[in-house]
């Protein structure tokens, strides 16, 4: 129906500047032929043509008026499409703690962010569109070059300035500026997206409603989600087939979906050797921690220079405690957190090597991982002789569980019998249950605090030093599974 309107509209103003550039020479034949026969009627006459210069500037300037009007809700609307989308979960549940409209607003557009960008993708090609038009009846009617060979010349003009004007002022501006202070942004700007959010909503929400509905029958096509391999190992498994082999054929299904970071052994519980340490030091601490691979850093773990292997210190392990060890090093092998295992599984066998340091966005160290690590993910917890048997939960009943602070999300979701999705609509860039806690609460808690959410409730049981040694997770009722 807009984009009806919009042509109409078009239309009407197209033929309006015809009739008064019509008008305008038919006035000024009538004023040729009229003064041959009364001088008198020539004040009228000139009265009568600044009357239609006055109408058509008047004209000019509204078009002007709306089509600045278009390119500021365009802006407006480009620009909340990064800051609404780039607030991260810790931004999230910082602005729940705030009282003022403005966060309150951004949190309540929010609660829904399918019908959101809905509704903003809907404005924003509608208000796109309208400007396209009005802007093209604009510079026809400014270029006027209809009548002349140079037709291809104005469609030249026309393309460059529109899509110039469009890309420059309804694309990269907002978008750039949004980017550098989303919060601020969304909050400034939250009445007009507030106001365009319910405009287009149920417009945003049919159509949400069946892309989802398209969705579910190409993946249908394509194969299996993680939920239904579940229930179909469940379903297809005989009384024969143990819980250790359906638990393998789970670990192979989600294999390709499993990041570095969710396996690796994170920076705190990383033992590493300092490059000046002396040699009589250096078997002292391989003695103790039984690890076939060290980490050797300078200053801290963030500059790891290379990697100690136990077999090979063991033919020098006579020398005097002056021995230069630093020889040894091997090249250390860097990967990145978000790095899929089953991509690293593959370098690690091309490689020939069982380790890897985990680095961040910014270059910092942020854990190790080994073929065990991504081995254990199909066939379950390796135990060797040097491994403690550590107790990192207490089950209280089928509903509460007591965890470290330090256990990673995937394993409180398979300790539970959750599925391995269950906490990514509450969580940000967090994969331990302290981190997701700190993010629910934006500070640190205190001891006793329970943090309430749609599905579970977090009580803090101890926290030192600022870090959260132990959380218990209970299980609302109507989720337990």
């Amino acid at each position: 129906m807009i984009i009806v309107l919009l042509f109409w509209l078009s239309i009407r103003l197209k033929r309006y500047f015809c009739k008064v550039n019509n008008s305008h020479l038919d006035n000024y034949s009538l004023k040729q032929s009229a003064l041959e026969y009364h001088p008198d009627i020539k004040n009228l006459l000139f009265l009568h043509l600044s009357n239609l210069a006055a109408i058509n500037t008047q004209v000019s300037s509204s078009i002007v008026f709306a089509l600045l009007c278009l390119l500021f809700f365009s802006y407006v609307i480009s620009g909340a499409e990064v800051a609404y989308f780039s607030l991260t979960q810790k931004d999230i549940n910082v602005l729940k703690t705030k009282q003022q409209s403005g966060y309150r607003r951004i949190i309540n557009l929010l609660e829904d962010p399918k019908v959101l960008l809905g509704c903003l993708l809907i404005a924003k090609y509608f208000i796109n569109i309208g400007f396209i038009i009005i802007s093209n009846i604009f510079l026809g009617n400014l270029l006027n070059l209809e009548k002349t060979n140079a037709l291809w010349v104005e469609i030249i003009i026309k393309i460059v300035v529109i899509t110039t004007t469009l890309i420059l002022f309804g694309e990269v501006m907002p978008k750039v500026m949004a980017a550098q202070n989303n919060i601020r942004f969304a909050k400034d700007l939250g009445p007009i997206i507030e106001f365009v959010f319910l405009v287009f909503k149920r417009a945003s929400i049919w159509f949400v409603r069946y892309s989802e509905v398209i969705e579910r029958r190409l993946s249908r096509k394509k194969g299996y989600n993680l939920e239904e391999l579940d229930q179909e190992i469940d379903s297809n498994a005989d009384n024969n087939t143990s819980i250790e082999e359906k638990n393998i054929l789970r670990g192979i299904a989600k294999f390709g979906n499993i990041t570095v970071k969710q396996v690796m052994k994170t920076r705190v519980d990383v033992h590493g050797i300092e490059k000046n340490t002396s040699f009589s030091n250096l078997i002292h601490q391989i003695g103790e921690w039984h690890y076939s691979r060290i980490p050797v850093y300078e200053e801290d773990l963030d500059k790891v220079i290379g990697m100690i292997h136990t077999k090979d210190v063991i033919p020098y392990i006579n020398q005097p405690n002056d021995f230069d060890w630093r020889f040894l090093l091997r090249t250390p092998y860097f990967v990145h957190e978000h790095k899929m295992i089953e991509d690293l599984l593959k370098e690690f066998q091309s490689k020939r090597i069982h380790f890897a340091l985990v680095v961040d966005e910014f270059g910092g160290t942020s854990g190790i991982v080994t073929l065990e690590d991504i081995l254990e993910e199909v066939i379950g917890e390796i135990k060797d002789e040097f491994d403690e048997e550590e107790i990192n939960f207490t089950k209280e009943d089928n509903l509460n569980y007591i965890f470290e602070g330090k256990v990673m999300l995937n394993d409180v979701c398979k300790t539970m019998h959750l599925n391995i999705d269950i906490f990514d609509e509450i969580r940000g860039d967090s994969d331990s249950l302290a981190g997701l806690v700190l993010e629910l609460t934006g500070e640190i808690p205190q001891v006793g605090q329970v943090i309430e959410t749609k599905e579970f409730d977090f009580t803090v049981l101890e926290v030192e030093k600022n870090r959260l040694q132990r959380i218990k997770v209970t299980i609302k009722a109507k989720n337990e599974r």
